[in-house]
């Protein structure tokens, strides 16, 4: 595929993930830090930001499904999940850590989970569509060509 048609499918394809809601301004910004002294800089903040996040979604998991819930436990995880998404404009993780935090404000265990089990779907989807933006990237690079500036 030439360059302007991966150029292309990136633009439409990032257009896509704003539209729906996965990203917002903030992940612009992100990319915005990143230049040519340090041109890995977003995959780098992504990747750190993937790990930590299972490890959270792992613990909040767990603690979900024992027989008492600790909500301080969980709102702990799910502070440390809705801050770290909000740094890098994941917006659907966000809105559905919002929504775990009413349910264990109410302490709803049945709510609690289905939005837990929302999180971690949104989670999913989101590491999911970024890791194809990447790969759209890196095939535009390996082209020779420049990797759009995206605006939203």
């Amino acid at each position: 595929m030439e360059v302007v048609q991966l150029q292309r499918r990136y633009i439409e394809y990032a257009t896509s993930l704003f539209n729906e809601g996965y990203l917002d301004d903030l992940f612009v910004q992100l990319q915005r830090l990143q230049d040519a002294s340090n041109p890995e800089f977003v995959a780098e903040v992504i990747s750190t930001y993937f790990k930590d996040s299972e490890k959270t979604l792992n613990n909040l998991n767990e603690i979900m499904y024992q027989q008492r819930i600790d909500f301080k436990k969980v709102d702990a995880c799910v502070q440390k999940l809705k801050g770290s998404s909000s740094s890098i404009g994941a917006q659907r993780i966000v809105n559905a850590c919002i929504a775990l935090c009413t349910s264990y404000e109410e302490q709803n265990i049945v709510a609690c989970r289905r939005c837990a089990a929302q999180v971690t779907q949104e989670y999913t989807a989101v590491k999911d569509k970024l890791q194809n933006l990447f790969w759209l990237e890196q095939q535009i690079v390996i082209a020779g060509g420049v990797v759009p500036v995206l605006y939203n």
